[in-house]
């Protein structure tokens, strides 16, 4: 807003700073040339304040009496037991299975800022790829396909377990690793970026992936499979990895995501 608000004063400077580059002129034309003046120290401007953030994340109470239990946070690169454990005591055992050997929080960090682009490397996934393989119905004499319902069972566990978990507990441990989720964004190219308002973006965005039943055609005009549909075949990796999920999982996930989205913006 400031920036808009000045552009039209510009103008105006522009034309009182030529009225007085003229008057000055006038005044000074047959007058003899003043003794010379050293010019003045050069002031050192002051650095630009950072920009604050749009949803900020309160400090975690570390040293409260009732939860005794608390440690201080390790170094990012020291955190992957702990953070192992907290996620096992939310989501349950099972989820060990699912979890990457190291790494985890930076890796959680990278595939949220991915998630609105085109691609995720598998690289820095936080999770393995769903078990079983992915099977297609084939369209006779068209050449297009559609993905057969079972492909749909293979996020059956995952999102079990997101459903089962309690949204509270999650952002609490989310607020209490926070440090290290803003520490893993830095780190990521980002200096004066803030994670949680990144987050609260890329939710924005999941949740307004479209809805289409499960139907959907499909062609292989190489390697890997491509939504006929243009306008689907241009959403982002993170909207397409809902429309895999199938119309039943997809409406559960994006029901979480606007849940946890007013919790991350109203702690």
């Amino acid at each position: 807003m400031e920036k808009q608000s000045s552009q039209w004063l510009i103008p105006i400077l522009l034309a009182i700073g030529a009225a007085g580059a003229l008057w000055y002129y006038w005044n000074t034309a047959n007058r003899p040339a003043p003794e010379p003046v050293a010019a003045p120290a050069p002031v050192a401007e002051e650095p630009e304040a950072m920009l604050k953030p749009l949803h900020p994340m309160p400090e975690a109470d570390m040293g409260a009496a009732d939860r005794p239990e608390l440690v201080s946070l390790p170094p990012l690169d020291q955190s992957d037991d702990y953070f192992q454990l907290a996620l096992i005591d939310l989501f349950g055992a099972s989820i060990e299975d699912m979890l990457v050997a190291s790494g985890m929080i930076g890796r959680i960090v990278a595939t949220v800022d991915n998630l609105p682009r085109a691609h995720v490397a598998e690289r820095i996934r936080p999770l393995g790829r769903p078990g079983g393989r992915f099977v297609i119905d084939r369209q006779d004499g068209s050449g297009e396909f559609t993905i057969n319902s079972s492909n749909y069972d293979r996020y059956d566990a995952l999102v079990e377990l997101m459903a089962g978990a309690n949204l509270g507990e999650v952002a609490e441990v989310y607020r209490r690793f926070y440090p290290l989720f803003q520490s893993a964004y830095v780190d990521l190219g980002y200096p004066d970026g803030y994670f949680n308002d990144r987050l609260v973006e890329v939710i924005d965005h999941l949740l307004a992936t479209p809805e289409i039943d499960d139907s959907v055609r499909l062609t292989r005009p190489y390697v890997l499979y491509e939504f006929v549909d243009p306008a689907l075949e241009g959403l982002s990796s993170g909207q397409k990895l809902l429309l895999r999920m199938g119309a039943r999982h997809r409406s559960r996930v994006k029901q979480m995501l606007g849940e946890f989205r007013d919790i991350a913006t109203q702690m």
